[in-house]
């Protein structure tokens, strides 16, 4: 497995990172500069405080759909990987495990999983040791 991969490169989804979030900068700071200038002239008018809120408001919502969406990739990453732990040992993760080791911990192929599991969660291995641990590697390509 290439570098890029141990070091936890994620991908990108160009929709969100080079147009969603770049557009709802853009706007915010047009929007500031609207605002802001017009306090400085002394012709400050609602619209100008509304297209202002709008930015903000757009802003935080944009950001939240990425938080939102990354959550819930991870809440799935844990339900598939104590299914996965279970199914190779009968019983669940350790709840000493957190959910950044389990993320590091999906890339186990199934013979070394439950021990690499067992090390992790006793040793309180971080996700870059985990990673490190890793000999050979089971590809996730769907994680954005």
């Amino acid at each position: 497995m290439d570098n890029e991969k141990r070091s936890g490169f994620r991908r990108l989804d160009w929709s969100y990172h080079y147009v969603a979030a770049p557009l709802a900068i853009v706007v915010l700071v047009l929007s500031s500069i609207e605002l802001f200038g017009g306090l400085g002239q002394g012709e400050l008018e609602r619209l100008d405080w509304l297209l202002f809120i709008l930015a903000v408001c757009l802003v935080f919502a944009v950001a939240l759909i990425r938080i939102y969406a990354t959550k819930t990739q991870d809440r799935i990453i844990r339900m598939e990987e104590n299914f996965r732990h279970y199914r190779l040992t009968g019983r669940t993760l350790d709840p000493r495990i957190s959910i950044s080791q389990i993320i590091a911990l999906r890339y186990a192929t199934d013979d070394k999983f439950p021990a690499l599991c067992d090390r992790a969660a006793i040793e309180r291995m971080s996700p870059i040791a985990i990673r490190s641990a890793i000999e050979d590697w089971r590809p996730d390509t769907m994680r954005i």
